[in-house]
């Protein structure tokens, strides 16, 4: 039997216990209660539900539980973005949802769930050793689940919004290399404890900068041997699937001598038609990435005196080579399929030399002896540059922005 409700110096508003109840009337005249944990809480519930009252804007509280509305979302979600949702996304938040957030939020009702609760869910997580960034992807779709819930006319607000992440103890230290890479001596030291069938798979690796699930979906119609290109078109990842984002759909340009020891191994291969994968079993099934690291990788990497490698680590050894033979942030991304050149420098910026040069080199656009004019040529291809983005603008053909003397000049080099 519940606690009776006692009066307070604030009309409609009662005390029940150690929380706060606000009676109310909706638009049809049926009385309703609210809870609130204090008195101040429930001033201002009281207020903003007569307020939406008198606005039409009031909607009542869904009595829908998590675990109920759970099973509809993850089967109906379509995404937030034009972008659309992948059907591998939707399994990666049906397995986080059903592991973690059902078994805390599942028997809540939706409208019940307040920050506080979230608060409580994201420190169980932390309890369970996992770092920030992985607490940050399982919220995601308890953050979208609930976003959804407000769309849906469930709730009135999403509980999970401007709740942070705090840091985890499991959290990385931040005096601590962000991507650490292989050097080239530790690199061939690797290779040579590497067994011998396995040796091509991993110097693949540190070759193309591939991701474990994108080297393993790789297919010889993939690689133009004409052209030098591997082709990445998708990654195996829980069953086949497209790139991790429409960037990692990309071709990265392969030395004649990788060339020349994937034509050996296709020869020599019993799974060598085009639609077979290049790499894997005996059976010619899709290598699994925790039998080949417990039962190759990992052994090697202890005999080579790198015990904390993994392959992953060859990922970010591709990208300090490319680095070091000047490739610049924007090629990098391109080659590593990464969504932009910021986020290449924030996870490779350690790897950028950070001493200064000589600045010598500014004297030549400060003198006004060291200055050089740019050609003609130079001169009307800017022009040529700034008419075409002009006429993008405007929709107005680019000649009509050429100034006359341009024109003439144009002219009597194109008779």
């Amino acid at each position: 039997m519940s606690a009776p409700l006692q009066k307070t110096k604030v009309p409609g508003v009662y005390r029940r216990g150690g929380r706060y109840v606000v009676l109310y009337r909706d638009p049809y005249g049926r009385q309703r209660s609210r809870a609130a944990a204090t008195l101040a809480e429930a001033r201002l519930l009281k207020s903003a539900l007569a307020a939406d009252v008198a606005r039409g804007e009031y909607r009542a509280l869904s009595g829908v539980t998590f675990g109920e509305y759970f099973p509809e979302w993850i089967a109906s979600y379509a995404g937030r973005t034009s972008r659309g949702f992948r059907e591998q996304t939707r399994q990666e938040y049906k397995r986080d949802l059903e592991r973690h957030a059902l078994p805390f939020f599942g028997p809540m009702k939706l409208a019940e769930v307040e920050p506080r609760d979230v608060k409580r869910f994201i420190g169980q997580l932390i309890g369970l050793g996992l770092t920030s960034n992985s607490v940050r992807r399982r919220m995601a779709p308890v953050r979208t689940l609930f976003a959804t819930a407000v769309e849906d006319g469930l709730i009135r607000s999403n509980p999970t919004s401007r709740i942070r992440i705090p840091r985890s103890p499991a959290d990385r230290p931040d005096d601590q290399e962000p991507a650490k890479a292989l050097t080239e001596q530790e690199l061939a030291r690797l290779l040579d404890e590497v067994p011998p069938e396995w040796r091509l798979f991993v110097e693949f690796l540190a070759h193309t900068g591939l991701r474990f699930s994108e080297a393993i979906g790789i297919r010889w119609s993939d690689i133009d041997v004409e052209g030098q290109r591997l082709h990445i078109r998708r990654r195996l990842y829980h069953g086949v699937d497209a790139p991790k984002s429409r960037y990692g759909r990309r071709d990265i340009p392969l030395t004649p001598r990788m060339l020349d020891a994937l034509q050996q191994q296709r020869r020599s291969s019993n799974y060598g038609d085009e639609d077979d994968p290049v790499f894997a079993t005996r059976a010619g099934a899709p290598l699994d990435y925790a039998c080949v690291y417990g039962r190759v990788f990992k052994p090697a990497a202890r005999r080579a005196g790198v015990p904390w490698a993994a392959f992953h680590t060859l990922r970010h050894t591709c990208a300090t080579m490319l680095f070091r033979n000047g490739l610049n942030a924007k090629q990098v991304q391109m080659w590593l399929g990464h969504h932009s050149p910021a986020f290449t420098l924030a996870v490779y910026v350690h790897l950028l030399a950070d001493d200064l040069p000589d600045p010598d080199f500014l004297d030549t656009l400060t003198r006004p002896e060291g200055r050089k004019e740019a050609a003609p040529s130079a001169v009307a291809e800017q022009a040529a540059v700034l008419d075409l983005t002009r006429a993008q603008r405007t929709g107005r053909p680019s000649h009509r922005f050429a100034s006359g003397q341009r024109r003439r000049r144009l002219r009597s080099q194109h008779p």
